[in-house]
């Protein structure tokens, strides 16, 4: 555990006063460094920031501390900062004439464009200025794709409770101090609460109720309105690192998660995970997730990646640095994954998005799929329509569907597939241009259905005239329609209008 002692929080608004002031902000970082250093930095390549700060504003000077992570000049620090009082409370370490940050502040720009900043340790904020590299026990990770990936798909809605499970830099929280009346965070790593709270500070934040603990421990008998939580998912042979291994074995910490987490929801209430989960021998992906879903809960479970356990193992052995160790060492420890994965009969490793809603309905949605392509974020509204929609189409029997009246969704488009010059095409597509930004291969029927689903008729007039259109049989056609139909509400394709919807 690491025992650097962290920054003082009671001088903090002077603090951030003096960074907004320098516009050391998302915006003013982009504006400073421009594109190309900008988009360097999440590459972990520090060179191009460094050109682009050889002067000696201060905004400069507070890109050269806090993110690049070098030794600047004391008295130049004091034009950007109240240099005194930062070193006095701990945020900077002076040394002779120079002062070097003691911890990582990294500017993050809020859903609506509030200025905050993720406090974490030095080189562990992913693109920071060592990169994640190889750390002791303990240590706080600042913000990466993974957390912003997490904050993208919450459902934002107003909430009088949330939960941020293994918060680490406090990320999540800071997400949900903006609609959530009371905020609590747990962490089994006592020095994660304490970045938590110089993250909401130095952001401008409510504080959260901050308790030490693992999973559900430190919330026993509390439910919540909202649950997320980015864990420690990595299956490894071994917990050396906290703020990646959860120390249980296989996926077993992300499935305890999950389980355990429909007892700590209220109703109507979501919680939001991200996840690793095993791929075992003699045994389809889908079926492992489906034994997780809680009993009351509808889910909605989104596979985004597959790993072979090669790559697997490869990713997180350069995670931690271990690349970059004796030869033989890094061939035990590669071994060593391989051994572990070999003993779980485990093939490959699924990551992506786990939602559940707690909705008590007796037969409850779970829909398990994979997908891999390019999405829109933020997706919190679309993970919010998505269980709207499963809520209508459990009370639409096929007689209820053709009475509905539809709308076809926004941004969705139809493209038709053929050779050049052909009479007709050879299948047509429905695509979305928002949201999960899915595609969907129909039929004539189908797209003639959708091409005219403007809420002002009943599907079953619909497909009547189409039948008398294309001389099919109405009754047919009316028969076999509704599967399609139910598919294309589903999927978001079509939107339900009036009563009912």
């Amino acid at each position: 555990m690491s025992t650097t002692s962290l920054p003082a929080s009671d001088r903090i608004p002077a603090l951030r006063e003096a960074l907004l002031s320098a516009a050391f902000t998302a915006d003013g970082l982009l504006d400073r460094l421009g594109a190309s250093a900008y988009a360097a930095l999440a590459r972990s390549e520090t060179v191009p920031a460094l050109r682009a700060t050889r002067g000696e504003s201060p905004l400069d000077t507070l890109v050269r501390l806090f993110l690049l992570q070098r030794s600047v000049p004391y008295e130049q620090a004091r034009a950007a900062l109240p240099v005194e009082e930062c070193v006095e409370d701990g945020w900077l370490r002076r040394d002779g004439d120079e002062v070097r940050a003691t911890v990582d502040v990294r500017p993050y720009g809020g859903p609506e464009g509030e200025d905050w900043f993720i406090v974490s340790d030095l080189g562990c904020a992913v693109g920071g200025a060592g990169g994640i590299g190889s750390h002791e026990e303990g240590v706080v990770l600042g913000v990466g794709g993974a957390s912003t990936t997490l904050a993208g798909i919450t459902v934002r809605e107003p909430v009088s409770s949330a939960l941020d499970v293994g918060t680490g830099s406090g990320i999540q929280a800071l997400h949900a101090s903006q609609h959530a009346t009371r905020v609590t965070a747990t962490d089994l790593n006592p020095r994660a609460l304490a970045f938590t709270r110089l993250t909401l500070a130095l952001s401008g934040a409510a504080p959260a109720d901050l308790r030490e603990g693992s999973l559900f421990e430190p919330v026993s008998g509390e439910t919540f309105d909202l649950i997320v939580s980015n864990p420690p998912f990595v299956i490894s042979p071994g917990a050396r690192l906290t703020y990646r291994d959860g120390g249980m074995g296989g996926d077993d910490l992300c499935r305890t998660l999950v389980q355990q987490a429909g007892d700590r929801l209220n109703e109507g209430g979501y919680a939001q995970f991200l996840a690793n989960w095993q791929h075992v021998e003699g045994e389809e992906w889908q079926d492992r997730l489906r034994t997780w879903v809680p009993s009351g809960c509808d889910a909605w479970i989104v596979q985004r990646e597959v790993q072979d356990i090669t790559q697997y193992a490869e990713l997180w052995l350069r995670d931690s640095g271990d690349h970059r160790s004796d030869p033989a060492e890094y061939t035990a420890r590669y071994e060593a994954w391989l051994d572990e994965f070999e003993a779980l009969g485990t093939k490959a490793v699924g990551f992506g998005w786990i939602t559940l809603r707690k909705t008590g309905a007796a037969e409850p949605s779970i829909v398990i799929e994979e997908w891999p392509h390019p999405v829109e974020q933020p997706l919190g509204p679309a993970v919010e329509a998505h269980f709207a929609r499963q809520d209508y189409l459990r009370h639409q029997d096929d007689a209820a569907l053709l009475a509905a009246r539809f709308t076809l969704a926004a941004e969705v488009v139809q493209e038709q597939v053929g050779l050049p010059g052909a009479e007709d095409p050879e299948h047509v597509v429905l695509r979305q241009h928002r949201g999960m930004r899915r595609a969907t291969k129909v039929d004539a029927v189908g797209a003639g259905f959708a091409g005219v689903c403007d809420g002002s008729l009943p599907a079953g007039r619909i497909l009547d005239a189409i039948a008398q259109l294309m001389s099919e049989d109405p009754v047919l056609l009316r028969d076999r329609t509704p599967q399609a139909i139910r598919l294309l509400v589903e999927e978001g394709f079509l939107e339900p209008v009036g009563e009912g919807a």
